[in-house]
């Protein structure tokens, strides 16, 4: 440790595991609150009459701030220390819970996502570090959990406000109270913590918005980016427009399909990356691009043809291949990083993940309004099958590089 590099005394007494699992949990809960809003956007588009392009402007208001906010913030808490930021995190989104809870209006939408985008972007730096840093010692298990749960979060965020969206009362309500509630319990049990990382000065010369990438990881980070962009270009579509979707390839107007297809996504990407996350990288980035080349040609077929049950089977392969193919691609390059590092390094991940998470979504939302979903759709899963090729094409075609970045 630097002279300069400061470690808060130990006062407080939740045991290392224990402080795992909180973070852990809540680093889940924040995804899930991001992805709760996505069954309500058919029911605030109905209340306060806005159009596709709208609905993903929402979207993707969330995560443009989210981007920016982890640009100018991905690192500081290799400065402040993981615990500050982490509570800071967990006020922005109990905020924006409130905000949702007195949404009337579009603009209120708006401030609100754009709350959950500056909490979550705040956190995914701090929490991922920290996992690191409270996981036993040569154990993978951070890597794997960060990339599952985020995914994890994602699914269980949009299928159980869906479910309560169409059966429970106060649709627009009750799930953002639950929230609110997890978040500031959360916010007391992170106080319970020891500061797992290091404190040290230069926080302001850190505020610039740049994205680090240490000199050693950045042959394997540019290989695995166009992994990156295909594998969250495909949730940024389910979680924007995949409700509308559902409705237009079932038929039915529950609105528990639209939470079925992104729980179908993002749970079977979960599932995929911790039962096989042993493998190594490179062979889950392989593998997972295989299957989301298989599930978005499924997909193509089944929007074309109007068959549910191939959308359901193609959004659940498909998930199955993002949820490898990050995983990999995450865990090839964050073995790379000094410990001071790490933080910016996450950041630099998520960063490229949700720039492609919302352009492209954003994109489709004004191509739906103009030429109709259902062309929209196909064009998307067609530019997605080309780009899952290509990020193939570079695993195949680099097999010695990323062999050793791996190592």
């Amino acid at each position: 440790m630097s002279q300069l590099e400061t470690r808060s005394p130990r006062r407080r007494t939740l045991p290392d595991a224990a402080a795992f699992w909180v973070l852990a949990t809540l680093f889940l809960m924040l995804f899930f609150a991001s992805a709760a809003a996505s069954p309500l956007y058919p029911v605030y588009q109905a209340q306060f009459r806005f159009s596709a392009a709208t609905l993903t402007a929402v979207f993707a208001v969330y995560v443009v701030i989210l981007l920016v906010t982890l640009l100018f913030l991905g690192s500081v808490s290799d400065y402040l220390g993981r615990i500050p930021v982490i509570i800071t995190a967990l006020v922005f989104s109990a905020a924006g819970c409130a905000l949702f809870l007195a949404a009337h209006g579009v603009g209120t939408l708006y401030a609100a996502r754009s709350l959950q985008g500056i909490a979550t972007g705040v956190a995914t730096g701090p929490i991922g570090a920290a996992l690191i840093e409270l996981q036993p010692p040569r154990s993978p298990r951070a890597p794997v959990v960060t990339s599952a749960f985020s995914t994890l979060g994602l699914a269980l965020g949009a299928l159980i406000t869906s479910a309560l969206v169409q059966y429970a009362p106060s649709p627009t309500h009750l799930i953002w109270w639950v929230l609110l509630a997890v978040f500031a319990a959360g916010i007391l049990a992170v106080l319970a913590i020891a500061e797992p990382g290091t404190r040290r000065p230069g926080v302001l010369g850190s505020l610039r918005p740049t994205v680090t990438v240490p000199r050693q990881a950045r042959r394997t980070f540019a290989g695995a980016v166009p992994c990156l962009v295909a594998t969250w270009a495909l949730g940024g579509l389910y979680l924007s427009l995949g409700p509308s979707l559902a409705v237009a390839a079932t038929g039915s107007p529950n609105l528990l399909w639209g939470g079925l297809v992104i729980f179908l996504v993002f749970g079977t990407g979960s599932v995929a990356a911790y039962v096989l996350r042993t493998i190594t990288p490179r062979t889950a980035m392989l593998a997972g691009c295989a299957l989301l080349l298989a599930g978005v040609a499924v997909t193509f077929g089944a929007i074309a043809t109007t068959t549910p049950a191939a959308f359901l089977a193609g959004s659940t392969v498909a998930g199955a291949g993002f949820g490898l193919a990050f995983q990999g691609a995450f865990r090839m390059t964050i073995a790379l990083a000094m410990p001071a590092q790490r933080a910016g390094l996450v950041t630099a991940v998520f960063a490229v993940g949700y720039l492609a998470f919302s352009v492209p979504a954003l994109i489709a939302g004004v191509a739906a309004t103009n030429f109709g979903l259902h062309s929209t759709a196909l064009v998307y899963s067609a530019s997605l099958a080309v780009l899952v090729t290509v990020a193939a094409g570079i695993l195949v075609l680099r097999p010695g590089r990323q062999r050793t970045a791996a190592g």
